[in-house]
């Protein structure tokens, strides 16, 4: 049993991206069903993990440790596996891996999760925790027509009981109100807000001096407060996420406002209005895994046929189907209705790019990339750097992303692939792009490239080529791609050209295509990375190669 010791709203934050946890539950039923979840088999869950193509990350401190991380925290909060006397998958868990509809499964179980629970139980010094905290959240969007990401942090995270809801839409109107009437700068405001609200759920922490975090030796009430502050940011984030694979909410990452998808808002009022609020009451973990592993519940407003039947009329008029098709078949329906739109929008949106329609919307997504207050900056600057390959165009350019039914980004789809490929006929390129800087840019990015590079080389027998785009990019970086350059290693498939380039630089790569009478098409983009590795072949030092890439960069066209 896990104890809660926090003040404010806890939600599961491993893994970030909720989808990411399907190969990983997969994996653990398909070789460990039946079996004691204990040290060993968690070293050798890793050990399996390590070797799977979608696994990103190290777990060489403490293997056993990471397995629970991964396992312990999302899959069986969440109602997916189960771990005692044995492991095994629920029913729900059994759904996500085969069913084509996850985000109904993700549904179903985000609105069961709750505390108290036999999984999750308070501490004495925890506030009364009695809700269910994704039910209630959704509440709150849905009742105040949309929340900044902020109000969810500074207010949202106070939602510990349902009965509370009503003092928290009372809050965050008062927040507005003074938002309004506030002159000088937001950030000062919010700050002293949230500092103001920190002030008051910790008065009794305060009042003793208990001020100590386990992150930092600075018992300050300054760094203790923002410590706090930055656990609610962390939740809000979580939240958030995890909101956003059901498809129920859409989310405005510059706005950083999130909202009830509008031709979601039918599923949405049905869910309030049917699901119960409060939180099961057992002390039974059995009891409690059954309800939460259970595929069928909650109901939603599409296991109601006839509901069903209406919805998919009203937003697919044109669409035809039997009275007598049963709801599995008019569930596919919708699903694959859904998708065809997803992809529409996709289409429209690629046709607006490449028609240089949103080229001043992508120029200034990449002036504020480095802001701090930018909502999800990776998963943003990863996204305007397909938007702007797409723009150069003259090739098939896609994502690593999953979008959503509008046709923008939702989350990064992980799988270790690289972040962008763009296929032109006769030769491909990979395009990768991080925020990172300093040494854990190469320690973090610098291998993953050239393995990337090389794997699609293997596998498309083309030549290929990789662009590394970042705002600053670290000299480790420089030296590894130059000798990349020079070095036939056989595991990349021979020499790699990867030019890394600076946000800057790629900008004005950017606006000479936008600018040039004659639109780029794959020749000039070929001819960009063989000058690369002329250059290489050529230059004395990484510097000199470096710098003769970056002018040849501002002037590719020419």
């Amino acid at each position: 049993m896990g104890k809660i010791n926090s003040r404010t709203l806890f939600v599961t934050t491993s893994p970030r991206t909720p989808e990411k946890m399907i190969p990983e539950i997969e994996l653990l039923i398909k070789q460990f069903d039946g079996k004691t979840w204990n040290t060993e088999t968690q070293v050798q869950f890793m050990n399996c993990l390590a070797d799977e193509d979608f696994y990103l990350g190290e777990a060489k401190n403490d293997p056993a440790f990471s397995a629970r991380d991964r396992i312990n925290r999302a899959p069986k909060s969440l109602g997916f596996v189960v771990l005692k006397p044995k492991i095994k998958a629920t029913p729900a868990g059994e759904q996500l891996i085969v069913s084509s509809r996850k985000d109904e499964i993700f549904l179903r179980q985000l609105m069961k999760f709750q505390i108290p629970s036999p999984y999750h139980n308070p501490s004495d010094s925890a506030s009364h925790f009695y809700v269910k905290p994704y039910l209630e959240i959704l509440r709150l969007i849905r009742t105040l027509g949309g929340l900044t990401f902020d109000e969810l942090q500074i207010f949202g995270m106070q939602l510990v009981d349902y009965h509370l809801f009503n003092r928290v839409v009372s809050k965050i109107k008062k927040f507005r109100i003074k938002k309004k009437e506030f002159k000088g700068n937001y950030k000062k405001f919010r700050e002293q807000y949230l500092m103001s609200e920190l002030k008051r759920i910790y008065k009794d922490d305060l009042a003793i001096g208990n001020t100590k975090t386990r992150e930092s030796r600075d018992a300050s009430t300054y760094n203790f407060l923002k410590t706090k502050g930055r656990n609610m940011h962390d939740y809000a984030d979580a939240c958030v996420r995890y909101l956003s694979i059901t498809g129920l909410v859409n989310v405005t990452y510059r706005g950083k406002t999130i909202s009830i998808a509008t031709d979601r808002e039918q599923d949405v009022d049905y869910i309030l209005a049917n699901v119960e609020r409060k939180p099961l009451q057992t002390d039974n973990e059995k009891e409690y895994a059954e309800y939460l592993g259970n595929a069928k519940n909650p109901v939603l407003l599409t296991d109601n046929k006839d509901l069903l039947a209406i919805k998919i009329k009203t937003q697919f008029p044109d669409t035809e189907f039997s009275e007598t098709d049963g709801l599995d078949k008019l569930k596919d329906l919708y699903s694959t209705l859904l998708n065809e739109q997803k992809e529409q929008n996709i289409r429209q949106k690629v046709n607006e790019i490449k028609e240089n329609k949103l080229y001043d919307d992508i120029q200034d997504l990449f002036a504020h990339i480095g802001d701090r207050d930018l909502y999800n900056a990776p998963l943003l600057f990863e996204w305007n750097t397909w938007r702007a390959m797409t723009m150069i165009d003259g090739g098939d350019i896609k994502a690593n992303l999953v979008f959503d039914d509008h046709g923008e980004p939702l989350y990064t789809a992980g799988g270790n692939k690289p972040d962008i490929i763009c296929d032109y006929g006769d030769y491909m390129a990979t395009i990768e792009v991080t925020l990172q800087s300093g040494s854990r840019q190469f320690e973090s990015e610098g291998e993953s490239v050239a393995r990337h590079l090389g794997r699609l080389r293997t596998n498309t027998n083309k030549p290929c080529f990789s662009l590394f785009i970042a705002p600053v990019i670290n000299n480790d970086c420089i030296s590894y791609f130059y000798g990349l350059h020079r070095i036939n290693i056989t595991t990349y498939g021979g020499k790699s050209v990867i030019i890394p380039l600076p946000l800057s630089v790629f900008i004005k790569m950017l606006a000479s295509s936008y600018k040039n009478d004659n639109k780029p098409n794959p020749g000039h983009i070929k001819r960009f990375f063989e000058t690369s590795a002329r250059i290489a072949e050529k230059a004395k030092s990484e510097r000199e190669w470096y710098d003769a890439i970056q002018n040849h960069a501002i002037h590719w066209l020419e």
